[in-house]
């Protein structure tokens, strides 16, 4: 396990943010699937970060100010549970393990709480990420205010905890990189698995079978997110996850898929023929997509702007479709008009760490804002073919994605998923094995 100095420096950083007042931290709740069983438990990313504690029922508080303060409530010691569920660190064993200044059996909280807001002047809290949280945080803040006969004040101002700590979670540290490098090699093990196993008369389930089964052999206990597994037309459906159809000769298997590693995610599309060999028409929209994903990183790097790898990455994509006949006009023309949106309707990427679509804002002032070292992101332009009496027929059904997870360094940019093969010679020589 981590050492706790790396959560305690970041709740200290946080503390240190929000110059004086209490900050009400809860992770996630469990959640029923039917009957008597639920979902695999899965904590809050940002409760996470603050205290690497990954048991349910718990909640951080920390009291900035001039005696700063990190305490947890979690779940007390209980044997008897301990034998139907599992182990349980309890308040003692959490508060020397990962270096907090108190804990308190959870059934205390609303008790606490009343006491630790008191003479506050902020509370901080993450506002409108439960309507039920927020309820109960200004029930607890009246009853502060109940208090204020006997000299006691309620906080005052009420502030979105999320503002401060998503900009810090914006940037990786060495940690957060490390994780990510090993997320994103048990990834690319899987894709080149599918790769090798993939065959016309296989069902796309097969497929998924043999990433969650990479996964899991390299330690990986849960994917970052549903996998796409999308041969032929259903290429074309961005969010398809059915993963249930046949697949045949001749079509083209889109794979979008990536495993979690101790809370971070991994992200990768790759994209191949079910049959070990592109086609023509296939291979001319798959090195237009590569060329694009190209332009895109080479543009990522310290100082660019976040939309910068789009725009390079879009500039490529229409001259490509102008030249496969997808378009007409001039490339002027088709990126002022946006026309190629027919085509290619999504960005060029989304920020990337514990969760798979990352925090972080994209604009800062209505400005987008500019790259520097530690930022992850994904690259992951794509082509998306679907029939029309408009569209040459061997160009119908391609749909295309190829997807990289990138870290920005002080010089560009380091590519943490370059293993899993991409170029069309890569991509035939490993099938062909």
């Amino acid at each position: 396990m981590t050492d706790s100095a790396l959560y305690q420096r970041r709740r200290a950083q946080l503390m240190q943010q929000m110059g004086r007042g209490i900050a009400v931290i809860p992770t996630a709740e469990e959640v029923e699937r039917n009957g008597d069983t639920h979902y695999a438990y899965r904590h809050d990313s940002s409760f996470y970060y603050l205290t690497g504690f990954t048991e349910p029922e718990a909640v951080l508080v920390l009291i900035a100010g001039d005696a700063p303060q990190s305490l947890l409530f979690c779940r007390e010691k209980n044997l008897e549970r301990e034998i139907w569920d599992g182990f349980r660190h309890g308040p003692d064993a959490a508060r020397e393990q990962f270096g907090f200044d108190a804990a308190h059996p959870i059934a205390q909280l609303d008790e606490k709480l009343v006491e630790l807001m008191s003479n506050q002047p902020t509370l901080y809290c993450p506002l409108g990420a439960d309507t039920n949280w927020d309820a109960r945080l200004l029930k607890l803040r009246g009853a502060v205010q109940a208090k204020v006969r006997s000299g006691v004040r309620a906080p005052d101002e009420l502030r979105d905890v999320r503002g401060v700590l998503h900009e810090m979670r914006l940037i990786k540290d060495d940690h957060e990189l490390a994780v990510m490098r090993r997320a994103a090699a048990i990834s690319c093990a899987a894709h080149r698995r599918a790769m090798q196993f993939a065959r016309p008369g296989q069902f796309e389930y097969a497929v998924e079978a043999e990433l969650l089964h990479e996964f899991v052999r390299q330690g990986a206990r849960h994917q970052a997110y549903p996998a796409i597994v999308a041969g032929g037309a259903n290429a074309c459906v961005l969010h398809y996850v059915s993963n249930d159809q046949k697949l045949r000769d001749g079509d083209l298997l889109l794979i979008d898929a990536g495993c979690e590693v101790d809370g971070y995610a991994a992200d990768i599309t790759r994209t191949f023929p079910v049959n070990g060999r592109f086609s023509p028409a296939q291979r001319d929209v798959y090195e237009v997509v590569l060329a694009a994903q190209s332009a895109a990183i080479a543009a990522t790097r310290p100082g660019n702007t976040w939309d910068a790898p789009h725009a390079a990455a879009v500039r490529v994509l229409a001259q490509g479709m102008l030249d496969l006949k997808l378009l007409s006009g001039s490339l002027d023309g088709v990126l002022e008009s946006e026309s190629y949106k027919r085509f290619y309707m999504h960005r060029t990427g989304h920020w990337l760490g514990m969760d798979v679509h990352d925090v972080g804002d994209y604009k800062v002032d209505n400005h987008w804002r500019h790259l520097h070292p530690g930022m992850t992101l994904t690259i992951e332009p794509g082509c998306y073919i679907r029939p029309a009496a408009d569209i040459p027929e061997a160009l119908w059904n391609i749909g295309i994605r190829i997807e990289d997870d990138v870290a920005v360094t002080e010089t560009g940019c380091e590519v943490l998923t370059a293993d899993a093969p991409k170029t069309v010679a890569e991509i035939e020589i490993l099938m062909q094995r």
